[in-house]
């Protein structure tokens, strides 16, 4: 059975046993864009149940997902999971973690000891079994939220291949943009973006190695948390370079980022070395402390005009941009304007900073490491992943797509000369780049319209939030608050006080 006929018969079933539809529910208590602070009220106000909620979303799911493909795969225990948290919740009212009985989806790159698959996209790994949950599902479920299902993405993390469109995967099919259809949704935290901001879901996880939640956040006009390398863990998700990955939430509001947030940072023994070092950034009493709404009072915020804010050929935007910088100095910002970064252009282009070699050498060592490490698997290697393909081009769309990544990734041997070089090259443009800059400016932030400012980003695991700021011709665009590593507080502060002084975002259109 597919995800989309399990979805709908277990809509059918939940309508026919207890006699209500989802407009009842509805009509009781306003579920679509209803944040995670309204479903806690609504559960502790006996207006809501999760047994409700979840079923409202696979229902929202089987009507919506076969024109979006932002879902994989559906947890066939959800409605189990529900009614634990259901009956935990009349047991014990009070002390209950805010994402209690709260749905939640996955990417299809981040490992859960269930029924579910973890395949990122791709048919080699169906069927896999993994040793256990990912660090940060092993958190999720401690704070009681309910697995949903896994969120589709471009395969391997866009680690296959340069010709596959952004949001597509052998699995999961075209993901499609809510706001304008025929638009790209970015990748590769796709299906994670897609469907928390068509109401498929109430939060979501994505992970991002280069701009991978950041540009889906700002294409589907939702709050995207890129956190410090090593403040979540990364253990058990299909990895792309250790040195750049990371794992953080998606949600409607900054708000229900920072309670997914707080849910998922800190040590985890199976990512010990990267979370004990950032372990000393998390701060006592967590990140919801910094939703203030004067959080833009007195903060050092730096614009980098060219190329991030270049709107010469789009002045619609280029002006609402304006009014958006103009909004932060109203709420008390300081606004640094007109600074550069040190060797700009060679970060942004991925082979000439050499960020392209260290990435080919280190995906190929993670790899394999991961898929040794899985109890059972179809593969064992990179190189088994290649043969698979080869095997099976129709199944993996080999010949429209090809996987050039892959073969060059494969061609690698371990980290050598050229890699250490490119290592030193990164490190040196990242210290005399962005670290110089915010350090020379005594910057709280940088500030940056959409996501393009991720790879300066990614080669120093430095954290980042985008907030929903415009829509250009219906088509979304975020605006990004950056900052040094351990900044998420201050950025917390900065990404909330924008997101109430201006409350851009407005609910899917569904525009061809």
């Amino acid at each position: 059975m597919n995800v989309y006929s399990l979805s709908a018969l277990l809509t059918l079933t939940a309508i026919s046993l207890f006699g209500w539809s989802y407009i009842d529910i509805c009509h009781a208590f306003s579920i679509k864009e209803a944040s995670i602070s309204d479903l806690h009220l609504a559960f502790s106000q006996n207006q809501l149940t999760s047994r409700q909620l979840v079923e409202f979303y696979l229902g929202e799911i089987s009507r919506l997902n076969p024109v979006l493909k932002s879902v994989i795969e559906i947890n066939p225990d959800a409605l189990l999971e529900a009614d634990r948290a259901d009956k935990e919740r009349n047991e014990s009212a009070s002390s209950l973690s805010m994402l209690r009985g709260v749905p939640i989806l996955l990417k299809d790159n981040i490992a859960t000891k269930d029924k579910l698959n973890t395949t990122a996209g791709s048919f080699s790994l169906l069927g896999s079994v993994m040793p256990r949950d990912a660090g940060v599902v092993t958190k999720l479920r401690r704070a009681g939220a309910i697995v949903l299902g896994k969120a589709s993405l471009s395969e391997w993390a866009h680690s296959r291949t340069l010709k596959a469109p952004n949001g597509w995967s052998p699995r999961g099919g075209q993901g499609k943009n809510p706001y304008v259809l025929s638009t790209d949704p970015c990748g590769s935290s796709s299906g994670s973006a897609i469907s928390v901001a068509a109401n498929m879901v109430s939060v979501s996880i994505g992970t991002e190695t280069r701009g991978s939640i950041l540009c889906p956040a700002s294409s589907n006009a939702v709050v995207g948390i890129k956190p410090t390398i090593g403040l979540t863990s990364r253990a058990g998700v299909i990895p792309v370079t250790p040195r750049q990955d990371t794992v953080g939430p998606i949600g409607r509001t900054v708000a229900d980022a920072v309670h997914v947030l707080d849910a998922i940072v800190g040590f985890d023994h199976n990512d010990a070395a990267a979370t004990a070092a950032a372990a000393k950034f998390i701060p006592r009493g967590g990140y919801t402390q910094f939703l203030k709404v004067d959080g833009l009072n007195g903060k050092r915020i730096g614009i980098v005009r060219d190329p991030f804010f270049n709107f010469t050929n789009n002045p619609a935007l280029a002006q609402a941009f304006e009014k958006h910088l103009q909004t932060l100095r109203l709420q008390g910002a300081v606004l640094v304007d007109n600074v550069m970064i040190a060797n700009l252009e060679t970060i942004l282009d991925f082979n000439l900073s050499g960020e392209a070699s260290a990435v080919l050498a280190e995906f190929k060592i993670a790899l394999n490491v991961y898929l040794k490490e899985l109890i059972d698997s179809p593969v064992r290697s990179l190189s088994d992943i290649i043969i698979f393909n080869q095997k099976n081009p129709e199944l993996e769309m080999l010949k429209e797509f090809g996987q050039d990544i892959f073969l060059a990734a494969e061609s690698t041997n371990g980290i050598g000369e050229t890699e250490l070089k490119a290592l030193k090259n990164l490190s040196r443009l990242t210290r005399n780049g962005f670290q110089k800059l915010m350090k020379k400016y005594k910057l709280d932030a940088l500030v940056t319209a959409g996501s393009s400012v991720a790879a300066v980003l990614a080669i120093g695991g430095f954290p980042a939030i985008s907030v929903p700021a415009a829509y250009d011709k219906g088509v979304p665009i975020g605006t990004c608050f950056s900052g040094l590593k351990g900044s998420e507080p201050k950025l917390i502060e900065i990404a909330y006080g924008f997101e109430q002084a201006t409350l851009i975002r407005k609910p899917p259109t569904f525009l061809p």
